[in-house]
């Protein structure tokens, strides 16, 4: 059984997951690298919430940091990784020459890659998988339909009782 993609983890609980910081996360959801797909924030007083596959592709962006890729080179991989379910996920493993990115499906791409005579290195995503699994268990999460939607912002509602008086 795969992650249920109806219960999202806020910003706190995706950054020690994933091993960013907090201004990573808020850089890359605004420029739309990796938004949540659970729940955006829409004004102050509300949550992003994140998916499993959220997090993970969150792992995968640290990982090829981690390794010198470009940012630039980042945007691309994550943009193919979008349309991908989260079964698809289980049977990729990501290859780079420290440029580009390549996605293979099977052990026959990745000795084709290697045969290149370039030196590579892979991000195998079943191992992340499983292991984001084990850890993420131990943490908070919400529902979609159990997360409120918008917080009490208290502030506001004083504001508005002054202007109708």
């Amino acid at each position: 059984m795969g992650p249920d993609e109806e219960v999202g983890y806020r910003v706190p609980i995706a950054c020690q997951v994933a091993g960013i910081t907090y201004r990573q996360l808020d850089y890359w959801a605004r420029t739309k690298l990796v938004v949540p797909s659970i729940r955006s924030a829409r004004g102050s007083g509300t949550q992003r919430l994140y998916s499993f596959k959220d997090i993970l592709v969150l792992k995968i962006v640290k990982g090829l940091l981690d390794t010198g890729i470009s940012l630039q080179n980042i945007r691309l991989a994550v943009e193919t990784l979008k349309d991908l379910g989260i079964d698809d996920f289980a049977q990729l493993t990501l290859v780079s020459d420290g440029t580009s990115v390549f996605e293979c499906r099977s052990s026959d791409e990745v000795i084709d890659l290697l045969s290149g005579g370039q030196g590579v290195f892979g991000i195998a995503i079943p191992g992340i998988m499983k292991e984001l699994t084990g850890t993420i268990e131990s943490f908070p999460s919400e529902k979609l339909d159990d997360a409120p939607q918008t917080a009490r912002d208290e502030l506001a509602e004083r504001r508005k009782a002054r202007k109708v008086s």
